[in-house]
């Protein structure tokens, strides 16, 4: 019987030993050459910033250069669809915003999984919405806001595109409000802030990182936070639930991914490195200032944050009638 036991206690350990030694081989020298962080926006905006401010760090740590390759182009549809298709042993890495998901419902069909083929890394950081007007409009809050909207059907809210998170931002108030607002869609936020400021446009959804600078030189008037709290860099700037109309969220986020074929141990090597950046104070410090809040959410927390993002904007899309085919 002892000798039973102790031959399954050996047997144990052997397994426990096989099993530490498997998942030390699979990244024993990661990153052995430099490291691919695709973008699917344009260089300069902000997913492109953080993605070079993470980039740059990781790139430290790894002893490896980590590149930014942005691949704009169809919503996010041409960066992830590369993505998708490349190997998951660590060197192509991917940053995307809340039209990851989005775009599972938006799109009448798409040559990738947006859940499948993606295994969430770190979710970086989240920036609410907030809705702006142009500071020469009469209505000050959210309650004058909406009830300027009832006096004036056909309002117009501004959003830079079809199927992004500020247009459908603006779906979402217009069905939940029950008002009768007229979208118009930009090429992107630059065109759409200009007509906006000069009140060619009444209202928008804006992120907090594009919407701050012009809210600090009087252009743009912010009346509500589609968040469940005050941001530090507004405190003045009530929620939407403060405002008197409780229920309302929107955001958008920046989110780490690598394809869905990661090893396990690699991909929470990814997960442990990746989450040491965005824990510095720095990188803390500088999500701060774009508006958004260092979530660093690991694997686990992510991939639950967008199941439940999933659905969210799932909604808000059939109540736009946005479709892409």
């Amino acid at each position: 019987m002892r000798w039973n036991k102790a031959m399954k206690l050996l047997a144990m350990v052997v397994a426990l030993s096989a099993a530490g030694a498997a998942v030390a081989q699979t990244t024993p020298d990661y990153p052995a050459k430099p490291v691919t962080l695709v973008v699917p926006y344009a260089a300069g905006g902000a997913t492109d910033v953080i993605a070079r401010i993470l980039g740059q760090q990781l790139g430290e740590i790894w002893k490896q250069p980590v590149v930014v390759t942005n691949r704009p182009g169809a919503g996010t549809v041409l960066g992830a669809g590369q993505v998708a298709k490349a190997a998951g042993d660590g060197y192509t890495l991917y940053m995307t915003t809340a039209a990851h998901t989005i775009s599972a419902s938006l799109y009448k069909s798409l040559p990738y999984d947006p859940y499948k083929d993606f295994a969430p890394i770190n979710l970086a950081s989240v920036v609410p919405l907030v809705l702006v007007t142009a500071s020469t409009l009469p209505a000050k809050d959210l309650q004058a806001v909406l009830a300027m909207a009832r006096a004036q059907p056909g309002m117009t809210y501004a959003s830079p595109g079809n199927g992004s998170p500020q247009h459908l931002a603006g779906a979402l108030l217009k069905s939940k409000a029950g008002l009768e607002l007229t979208h118009v869609p930009y090429k992107g936020d630059a065109p759409m802030l200009t007509d906006l400021m000069s009140g060619q446009v009444q209202m928008a959804f804006v992120t907090l990182s594009s919407a701050l600078p012009h809210i600090k030189t009087g252009k743009l008037r912010p009346i509500a936070l589609a968040h469940d709290k005050r941001s530090q860099v507004l405190p003045d700037v009530p929620t939407f639930a403060q405002a008197g109309m409780s229920g309302f969220q929107a955001a958008t986020w920046f989110g780490l991914f690598t394809p869905a074929s990661v090893a396990p141990a690699l991909k929470q090597k990814l997960a442990q490195d990746v989450a040491q950046v965005v824990a510095r104070p720095d990188v803390a410090a500088r999500l701060a200032e774009m508006g958004g809040e260092a979530t660093n959410a690991g694997p686990k927390e992510f991939a639950a944050f967008i199941e439940a993002e999933g659905k969210r904007w799932a909604e808000a899309v059939r109540l736009s009638g946005a479709r892409v085919e």
